[in-house]
């Protein structure tokens, strides 16, 4: 057996689970309330519906004061809360005036987003994509040269997966609404790692993933405004106002609100203290002559704290990716690896970086957890791989 350490530097692909979540599971696992179904109306049954209203009441809490438990919908996962935003949505704001037949996304956006476009033009709905500016942000004037009175939903991520780069959802919000449009973002990234109030932001749907701040694989939510109209994906039962059917998982679910209790009142100090770590190391690693920052003067750019997105000259993510968890180091690329082909991320893509430099993108990323040597050790390794 392998005696080699390794160092995660791949949380934004998942992170490993907060001691509260473990503990929240280990403590149901060991309750009466253990296995039990709270939609059942017996005497356990109701007890476990309690146990699940607490904890949509903590995952409200996170996203801003004046959110209503009942505006939290349980999925298994981000995903299945975009697709139930994008899909849903736009179906019930087109049911209710049929001139609404547009939607308008970033091309920035996760797969899960992306990869239903084609479902929404079979279905009749015209998608309309914006392009990113070269930081990666998208600009509200873009929307607004868009947006007319036939769009029936906008969705912007609140803050990029493979970048970083934080979105101008109040502005883009402000825009579509004002031409009587739903708006959606996926959170996924962002929610728990950035200060933000959802009424501030301005948004009828949000998405979240438990995954991605120290909770489970495999449970999510979906933020959906009161009366925000939408249109249910699947079916089967009457669970979670009626939008996803099946027994919810109080098991996941409990371990997700507890990572949110834990995380909500630290995310300013965890912003500031991680964003400090990430500029440390932008700093080192572009001071090289052959590593880049992927937005250009990362400096002038609100990102996310725990994302370092950078591309190397003349060395594709792939070698990179194999040659650091051979010494120890475990990140990810800003491009999609398969068996057969490399291809270049569509992010990076979109932003305007050539394919053969997108090709040699790497995301670090990391939380409040990292040890500080292990962003210099890994700088090091990093250096020594792509050489003077």
């Amino acid at each position: 057996m392998s005696t080699q350490r390794y160092v995660n530097l791949d949380y934004a692909a998942s992170t490993p689970m907060r001691p509260e979540a473990v503990r929240a599971q280990a403590d149901y696992d060991a309750s009466r309330l253990a296995g039990v179904n709270p939609n059942s109306l017996h005497s356990l049954g109701r007890q476990a519906a309690i146990r699940l209203e607490e904890c949509r009441r903590a995952v409200a809490a996170s996203l801003g004061t004046r959110v209503r438990a009942s505006e939290i919908v349980f999925t298994g996962g981000g995903t299945e809360a975009n697709v139930l935003a994008l899909l849903g949505i736009a179906q019930a704001v087109r049911e209710r005036d049929r001139g609404r037949s547009r939607v308008i996304v970033s091309a920035i956006e996760h797969d899960s987003i992306l990869d239903n476009l084609p479902l929404l033009r079979a279905d009749g709905f015209t998608v309309d994509v914006i392009k990113p500016d070269s930081t990666g942000r998208i600009d509200p004037s873009s929307l607004e040269r868009l947006i007319s009175s036939d769009v029936a939903l906008v969705s912007v991520m609140l803050a990029n997966n493979e970048t970083g780069v934080v979105q101008p959802i109040a502005d883009l919000a402000r825009i579509a609404h004002g031409a009587g449009a739903r708006m959606h973002s996926d959170a996924i990234q962002g929610w728990l790692h950035i200060p933000f109030d959802v009424s501030a932001l301005g948004v009828d749907a949000l998405s979240l993933a438990g995954h991605k701040v120290g909770g489970p694989v495999g449970i999510g939510a979906l933020y959906l405004k009161s009366r925000t109209p939408i249109r249910a994906r699947s079916f089967g039962g009457g669970q979670e106002g009626g939008l996803r059917p099946g027994t919810q998982d109080l098991r996941a679910i409990v371990a997700l609100a507890a990572a949110a209790s834990a995380l909500r009142p630290l995310v300013a100090h965890h912003r500031e203290q991680v964003g400090s770590l990430a500029n440390g190391l932008y700093t080192r690693l572009c001071a090289h002559p052959r590593i880049h920052a992927t937005m250009g003067d990362w400096t002038s750019v609100e990102r996310l704290p725990g994302i370092v997105s950078i591309y190397v000259d003349g060395i594709d993510s792939e070698e990179l990716i194999l040659q650091l968890d051979g010494l120890g180091y475990e990140v990810s690329a800003g491009s999609a690896c398969s068996s057969a082909s490399l291809d270049a991320s569509h992010v990076l893509r979109a932003m305007g970086i050539p394919r053969e430099k997108a090709l040699g993108s790497l995301r670090i990323s990391f939380d409040d957890r990292v040890e500080p040597d292990s962003l210099e050790r890994f700088a090091q390794a990093l250096f020594e791989v792509v050489g003077a």
